[in-house]
């Protein structure tokens, strides 16, 4: 297809409308409705990894969207009223049928291009972490967009009818929301003996991925393999029906996606541990000292090192031998609803802990000693309030000397809360002799890194002792 083929096609169709109203919604959504996707470390501004599964993530969306566009195009013959008429002419059925293809799939994959060109922009200045590692998330999401429009254009042709497109989009629609939820979610129950969800092989033939979680976490290469099999299927399908002229021709034309669907079922990891997994590249250590982040993070590292050595020299002198000796970002990615996993020996930390986002300096070096005592025990995905944010002052307050209310603690109403919980045990504590203060504290770590009783009750002298 020339360029003066392909001019004429985008005055003729609604191939630019296509693009255009994909672009638009998408930066729409992402600019306009406030989410996850602008917070810590995983908003799509942040990374190129997140930057790439952010805008898969909108094709939950986008794909109805291409889908009954494609379908809209499909039509154009039929509303033409020359479908007979083309058929007498001594160009062959697939020669024009990849001239609108080929327009539409251009139109589409170039507005997912502008797409990924807008995040990876801010992403450049905000990461000095460079790698390609993304490419396939986004070419993936682009062969989507082209396949669900090319299946509705095969669509389009085969039931000519108003009503196809809309009923088309819905259909996909209906087809993405499945996929992430009944159909595409598999019922477990959690180590914490909560019943939970998580996606199952189904779900990968969706073109949408789930919502970024984990800064260090990447769709699998056979995740990638898989889809692109399913999705060349359907577009060999859709191209097959735009050229099928006889109902024995398009029920033959249907082989292709249905033979995608097997295949990529067979190539698809089934555990959801193979689907969604770390990078690792990524989650390489870059250390100054003993404290250390992943490579994704390397630029903060410069300001967590000092307040990282002051809070493992002041455990220390509060511990003894029993202290930290290094500080290091965590890097597992557990299963939603699974109790968090904690180092005696290594004072283990996120970007997007809420006490370590909201600390600078000094107050970072509180922060972590806070996470040195008392980690946390929220089940990963979930969040608490109670035990552990009243632990966690106290036992800063105990290294310290002196009670502070830590960074990240959110309104002043939780604030004056929290001190009123840890106010009494810290007078308490301190009135104590050292050795029972030191009984205390080391009942506390034991309940606060096992996550098996309450820290709190084990600082008041509790039966977690």
């Amino acid at each position: 297809m020339n360029i003066r083929v392909l001019r004429i096609e985008l005055k003729r169709s609604i191939a630019p409308w296509a693009g255009a109203v994909v672009l638009t919604t998408a930066l729409a959504f992402l600019y306009l409705i406030p989410g996850q996707h602008w917070r810590g470390t995983t908003a799509w501004t942040a990374q190129w990894t997140s930057m790439a599964l952010w805008t898969r993530s909108l094709l939950f969306y986008l794909w109805p969207l291409a889908v009954g566009f494609g379908a809209l195009q499909g039509l154009r013959d039929h509303r033409s009223k020359m479908s007979e008429l083309l058929t007498t002419t001594p160009r062959p059925a697939w020669h024009r049928a990849a001239k609108g293809a080929g327009t539409t799939a251009i139109t589409l994959a170039s507005a997912f291009a502008l797409l990924v060109l807008v995040g990876a922009v801010p992403v450049l200045a905000n990461t000095d972490y460079t790698h390609l590692g993304w490419l396939p998330i986004s070419l993936v999401g682009a062969l989507a967009l082209v396949a669900g429009a090319v299946l509705g254009m095969g669509v389009g042709r085969a039931l000519p009818s108003a009503l196809t497109p809309p009923a088309l989009a819905m259909g996909a629609l209906v087809f993405t929301t499945l996929m992430h939820m009944s159909l595409g979610r598999t019922e477990t129950i959690t180590a914490t003996g909560f019943p939970s969800t998580e996606p199952n092989r189904v779900s990968l033939l969706s073109p949408a991925v789930e919502e970024v979680r984990e800064a260090l976490v990447t769709l699998s290469a056979s995740v990638h393999v898989g889809q692109t099999i399913w999705l060349l299927g359907m577009a060999a399908t859709g191209f097959a029906l735009l050229v099928a002229a006889t109902p024995r021709a398009r029920l033959i034309a249907l082989t292709p996606v249905l033979a995608g669907a097997v295949l990529a079922l067979l190539v698809l990891p089934s555990d959801p541990r193979r689907m969604y997994v770390v990078d690792e590249a990524a989650a390489e250590l870059v250390c100054d000292g003993p404290v250390c982040v992943t490579k994704t993070h390397q630029a903060r590292l410069a300001d967590l090192a000092g307040p990282g050595k002051a809070a493992l020299h002041l455990l220390h002198g509060a511990l003894g031998s029993q202290a930290p000796v290094s500080v290091r970002e965590n890097t597992a990615v557990l299963p939603n609803g699974s109790t968090p996993q904690w180092s005696r020996k290594t004072v283990l930390f996120d970007f997007d802990d809420d006490i370590i986002a909201a600390a600078k300096g000094e107050e970072l070096t509180w922060a972590l000693l806070a996470k040195g005592m008392v980690p946390g025990c929220a089940p990963v995905g979930w969040s608490s309030f109670g035990g552990d944010e009243f632990a966690q002052p106290v036992a800063v307050g105990w290294v310290l000397g002196d009670l502070r209310s830590l960074p990240g603690t959110g309104a002043e109403s939780l604030r004056r809360k929290i001190d009123a919980e840890a106010r009494p045990v810290w007078t308490e504590l301190k009135a104590l002799p050292r050795a029972e203060q030191l009984s205390r504290i080391d009942a506390m770590r034991a309940a606060a890194l096992s996550c098996k009783g309450d820290a709190f009750d084990a600082l008041k002298g509790g039966a977690s002792r």
